[in-house]
């Protein structure tokens, strides 16, 4: 289950790439595309909370974990943003980005070491 959130959140960052590269260039975000983005993302929570939560308690892959909950409680924001028709600010896509690949970087490292 560990690969299939990886591949998961993989698909989203992927996504998530493409629709900060849409905002610097000051085009329009379709909702579909956020959608798409926010639903690889969020499967791939569950999927790991999944993993944590039957499996044996890696450190690791708890804090990563944490890390994409901080990051999916960013994307919830931007999402209403989005919605409200309003910019989406890049410092926040920046923190929401950063925090979201320092937890993907974790959840590899835990799987490297498996």
């Amino acid at each position: 289950m560990l690969i299939l959130s990886i591949v998961l959140f993989a698909i989203a960052a992927v996504i998530g790439a493409a629709i900060v590269y849409l905002r610097l260039k000051a085009r329009e975000v379709s909702i579909g595309t956020a959608l798409a983005h926010g639903a690889f993302a969020a499967a791939g929570l569950v999927v790991l909370i999944l993993e944590a939560t039957t499996g044996p308690r890696v450190p690791r892959e708890m804090v990563a974990l944490a890390l994409f909950a901080v990051a999916a409680l960013g994307g919830f924001l931007l999402f209403a943003l989005h919605l409200k028709a309003r910019k989406l600010p890049l410092a926040l896509m920046g923190v929401h980005g950063v925090v979201a690949v320092a937890g993907f970087l974790l959840l590899l490292s835990v799987l490297i070491a498996a």
